[in-house]
């Protein structure tokens, strides 16, 4: 299948073929490990929470981790330490006897997923609605005399003193964050890591991406799927799937799609 067509496939939400064949379901209940991640402001008991159950429920060893972007957390940790949570969850599973890992996340944190994809090995990765890149326009017109203030701060040896800086989220609009302006920076620094169009060019093209667009999705992220489609690298496995569902009811929504491509991902390896 050419580069062309396999993008034609990609942006119809099709199916594509897999090889390899299918393991009894003890088997693979034994060797796939999957972590989650929820949203910006939410909690693993919220809205992630069906759908690591229904990932439990294959047998499968699952890590539903609270982020530093939770409610509770309110960005507690930098990027650096975020990576290294993921990394610690992967490799508990891997102890646990996982042979094939998986990193799933919600908004947010399906977008740090597709940042983590150029940072971690893993067998695949699932992208939930993925949102809250620093580099849009939306986040550089509503964080933007935040954003300068932490640079201030940080370049005034103050980047550990905590300070009120504000958040944005499409549901809530703008709200304050308490947090290490050094730690903000870390987040919301438009040339950082939380900038989706840096983390999908330093996607390991090895790892293929279950991209999860709902189709009533928040408008301004609806606008973003061709682009993000098309900035995926090729891979045989990839693929888009869109349910009909809206932004916060997605995870559960895809619960059985994600456990369809998981397998046959896993299966292929």
């Amino acid at each position: 299948m050419t580069s062309l067509s396999r993008r034609s496939v990609l942006a119809q939400g099709m199916v594509l073929p897999l090889a390899g064949f299918v393991l009894p379901a003890a088997a693979q209940g034994e060797r796939i490990g999957v972590v989650v991640m929820h949203g910006k402001g939410g909690a693993p008991t919220k809205h992630v929470a069906h759908l690591a159950t229904a990932l439990q429920d294959q047998g499968w060893r699952v890590a539903n981790l609270e982020m530093p972007w939770s409610g509770q957390r309110d960005y507690d940790a930098p990027v650096s330490q975020a990576v290294a949570e993921v990394a610690a969850a992967l490799s508990t599973l891997r102890a646990q006897g996982a042979q094939k890992l998986f990193v799933a996340g919600h908004s947010q944190g399906g977008l740090f997923a597709l940042y983590l994809g150029g940072q971690l090995q893993v067998d695949g990765l699932i992208a939930i609605a993925p949102g809250g890149s620093a580099a849009s326009q939306v986040f550089r017109d509503k964080l933007a005399d935040s954003v300068t203030q932490a640079r201030r701060l940080v370049a005034a040896g103050r980047g550990d003193e905590k300070a009120s800086l504000m958040d944005f989220e499409s549901s809530r609009g703008t709200y304050p964050v308490v947090v290490k302006p050094a730690i903000y920076l870390s987040w919301f620094d438009p040339a950082g890591a939380m900038n989706q169009s840096e983390a999908l060019s330093k996607l390991d093209p090895a790892i293929p991406v279950l991209l999860i667009v709902p189709t009533r999705d928040y408008p301004g992220l609806l606008r973003l799927k061709q682009t993000t489609v098309n900035a995926l690298p090729a891979h045989p496995q990839t693929r888009l799937y869109e349910p009909d569902a809206t932004h916060l009811e997605a995870p559960t929504a895809s619960a059985p799609e994600i456990i369809r491509w998981v397998k046959a991902v896993a299966d292929s390896r």
